[in-house]
């Protein structure tokens, strides 16, 4: 049926015959329901409902609790100070630090600078509640092109409510614009492969590449893309890859030079390793219930985009990670897009399907959307992140009265004082050479060991900032300096767990 034409009117016959389809494997008792017809591809209008009520829905779960009772979490400080530093300081810390951020920070200044005066919770987190909104309309207009409104809705609706994509769209980080432009780049793919012109491929390398200068990871979406592109079209696309690649090699060889900046990350935990198996899995189940389409030399199949998308890009980064530990959900969180148009074309076949089967789905989808309120809810509040930075602020306040200085353990905790310093207003930091801008650095630059040492032994009451208990204490001279004296010398008064750290005043022995 043409998009857009009354259905009062009846359904124009298909310009083509229906493609075939396979029926999904039922039990000997259970009768096999009649085949749906195909779905023509829609080559009219595009529904605006199809695109409006995905962008409407996601629009409304990212505003929904987006200050999160004005909590920041430490990811969130770094883009708010970087964002706010003179873009000579900017320009100087990104040469040894956070390259791969750095086209999003500069986004950020520009922001912080026009509409500085404003909510800066709203400034920090607005972009990416506005872009998860058209990553879900992007979707949702790629699911209709490639399997029919009746898959392109659903798609875009279940992006926008899976969990992943609202914590995202509601923090201060480059991934939900990333995701955007991916999702964009998939639509402008299936232009180009239908075209084949050299404007649409230099549009879909375009936006891929910028993609890839916001977080160098969305690279790995070109696996995705090169399963999906059909022979005909194969050199165009590898021309179009290739020249996003070498847009993107010079920050990639700033990025080698930062690797420090990646020395956190662990090995892919078992966590990790049942999320993406299950991601997977639910990807290979829907794609199992979708007909088995013969698409003409230039077009895109549904399955064929959607589930390398789901499945590659975290594939391939959890086996680097076995070498070196790269692997971190969100570097690949337009994976997610391929997951929601696998359950979206999936349930749209469902529905179609009639009686039992359809009451079923019907079913299961209502049982999906009540599971996730929980888990939406929960995404609201500020013990959903790593730590709460507003409540250490606070607490150190309390803790501060009466004492020489603060202490940070590790000293990339400082990170904690930077959106509000007047919360640390009258302490000496006592481990700081030089501040982090001055220094052209994210945390700042600390003292040796032994200065650390000479300043701590002239204190006589310090507020002390850590990580929760039981994490793991760094080989560093200067932090075991620091862990030294505080316990020969000083005396812990008293401590306060705050979500994700420890707020602590140490004083001579019988000064508490």
């Amino acid at each position: 049926m043409h998009v857009g034409a009354d259905p009062s009117r009846g359904v124009a016959p298909p310009r083509h015959a229906p493609e075939s389809v396979i029926a999904t494997v039922q039990s000997p008792r259970t009768a096999r329901p009649p085949a749906p017809p195909a779905v023509p591809r829609p080559t009219g209008p595009v529904p605006v409902l199809v695109v409006l009520v995905p962008v409407l829905l996601s629009l409304a779960l990212g505003l929904w609790g987006v200050r999160r009772g004005g909590s920041l979490w430490r990811d969130e400080v770094v883009t708010y100070d970087m964002a706010r530093r003179p873009l000579p300081d900017l320009g100087r810390t990104l040469e040894h630090a956070d390259a791969v951020h750095g086209l999003y920070y500069l986004l950020m200044h520009g922001l912080f600078r026009a509409f500085g005066a404003a909510d800066p919770l709203l400034v920090l987190r607005l972009p990416s509640v506005l872009a998860t909104a058209v990553a879900a309309g992007l979707l949702a207009l790629l699911g209709l092109r490639l399997a029919g409104p009746g898959a392109g809705l659903p798609a875009g609706v279940v992006f926008g409510m899976l969990p992943p994509v609202q914590r995202y769209a509601q923090e201060g980080r480059s991934y939900a614009v990333v995701c955007m432009l991916v999702v964009w780049a998939s639509c402008l793919l299936v232009r180009a492969v239908r075209l084949g012109t050299g404007r649409a491929w230099a549009g879909y390398a375009g936006v891929l590449l910028g993609a890839c200068l916001l977080h160098e990871f969305a690279v790995l979406a070109l696996l995705a893309h090169a399963v999906a592109v059909p022979r005909a079209v194969r050199r165009r696309w590898a021309l179009a890859a290739g020249a996003v690649i070498v847009g993107m090699t010079p920050l990639a060889v700033c990025s080698m030079r930062q690797t420090e900046q990646v020395a956190w990350i662990g090995g892919p935990g078992s966590g990790a390793l049942l999320c993406l198996a299950g991601v997977t899995l639910l990807g290979a189940a829907c794609a199992a219930l979708l007909p088995r389409q013969r698409t003409p030399g230039r077009a895109v199949g549904p399955v064929a985009l959607a589930l390398p998308l789901c499945a590659l890009p975290g594939l391939l980064l959890m086996l680097v990670s076995l070498v070196k530990p790269l692997y971190v959900d969100r570097y690949v969180l337009y994976g997610q897009a391929g997951t929601a148009l696998l359950v979206g074309a999936a349930l749209d076949r469902l529905l179609r399907a009639g009686g039992r089967i359809r009451a079923g789905a019907v079913l299961a989808a209502s049982a999906a959307v009540a599971a996730l309120l929980p888990v939406t809810l929960y995404l609201r509040t500020p013990d959903s992140r790593l730590d709460d930075v507003t409540a250490v602020a606070t607490a150190v306040r309390s803790a501060g009265e009466g004492a020489d200085g603060v202490l940070y353990l590790p000293g990339r905790r400082r990170v904690w004082s930077l959106a509000d310093p007047q919360a640390v207003h009258g302490l000496r930091d006592l481990a700081l050479e030089r501040a982090p801008r001055d220094s052209g650095t994210l945390y700042g630059t600390e003292a040796g060991p032994s200065v650390i040492r000479a300043r701590l032994l002239a204190a006589r009451r310090i507020v002390v900032l850590r990580d929760p208990a039981g994490q793991p204490l760094g080989p560093d001279p200067r932090e075991a300096v620091k862990r030294q004296v505080l316990s020969a010398a000083f005396e812990e008064c008293g401590t306060r767990t705050v979500r994700g750290a420890r707020v602590s005043v140490y004083a001579r022995p019988g000064r508490c």
